[in-house]
């Protein structure tokens, strides 16, 4: 273990000692267990923690943590896929989590070495996905009793999406600037949305994401461009999408018709998974 590692150890055993101090000098003979420090390296994660009630307890949140707006207020430890151990015990948790894709291995090793609870759940992107990510959130923190409501207000806005007519051909676009372009292939967070929402996935034939190209876009001729509302402004908004090779030759690029969307609403699949949904089967219209 390195020094730093070391210390932050030394530092979580001491803000342990505290809170055990405090409850000796209360005089208190049977008092609960102190309120978990949680980190959250998850932005689905962390809104199910809030919708939960359990929004105070949050000490530090990844930089997905985006909704509702009081988690930008928490100290950032990082992007899920890129989190250093040194980072999350800087904020002296007492427990982490995540999904089971937000954190390396190697990582969570460090964390649990140090004594921290560590609590990684599997995602599904699905509707069925978010209802089971809820629930088992809740029952690790002992909020059941919050899910039937949370459940029923996702059921009664998924009903509420109306869907376009016809399926239009949308190619969702990951951009951080011009230099770094992907498209969505199958099975990932964006076909699944799209799908949800009424529209079809205009990539096909591959799996995960690969570089956008002037050729593949031609061969996907999409009928909508969805990109998260961050990516477009680093394009250059609508304009600079446009003037990117390939893209004037899409049904896209000749009508114009681009979507952008927040990132963490859009790709989430968490509570407010019907929303999203609904605002972009309005936008595919």
């Amino acid at each position: 273990m390195n020094k730093k590692l070391a210390m932050n150890k030394l530092n979580l055993i001491f803000h342990k000692l505290l809170a055990l101090a405090a409850l000796l000098f209360s005089g208190l003979t049977a008092v609960a267990a102190p309120a978990p420090r949680i980190v959250s390296l998850n932005g689905t994660i962390s809104e199910i923690i809030c919708d939960l009630g359990r929004q105070g307890q949050l000490v530090g949140v990844d930089v997905t943590s985006t909704y509702p707006a009081a988690l930008e207020k928490l100290p950032k430890v990082g992007h899920n896929r890129n989190i250093s151990a040194e980072g999350v015990l800087a904020q002296s948790p007492t427990l982490v989590v995540g999904t089971t894709e937000s954190l390396k291995p190697e990582v969570a090793a460090q964390l649990k070495s140090a004594g921290v609870r560590v609590e990684l759940f599997k995602q599904t992107y699905s509707p069925e996905g978010t209802k089971q990510l809820i629930k088992e959130v809740a029952a690790a923190f002992g909020a059941t009793a919050e899910v039937p409501a949370l459940l029923k207000k996702l059921d009664a806005q998924l009903t509420q999406v109306r869907r376009p007519a016809k399926a239009p051909k949308v190619l969702f676009i990951y951009a951080r600037g011009t230099g770094t372009m992907m498209v969505a292939g199958q099975g990932t967070q964006a076909e699944k949305i799209i799908q949800l929402a009424g529209g079809q996935n205009a990539a096909t034939g591959f799996a995960d994401f690969k570089p956008l190209t002037a050729e593949a876009l031609v061969a996907a001729n999409p009928d909508v461009l969805l990109l998260f509302d961050s990516g477009l402004q680093s394009l250059g908004g609508k304009a600079g999408l446009l003037q990117v090779p390939g893209i004037a030759q899409t049904n896209a690029g000749r009508t114009g018709r681009v979507v952008e969307m927040d990132g963490q609403l859009l790709t989430g699949f968490g509570p407010r998974l019907g929303l999203a949904a609904g605002e972009l089967a309005r936008k595919l219209q």
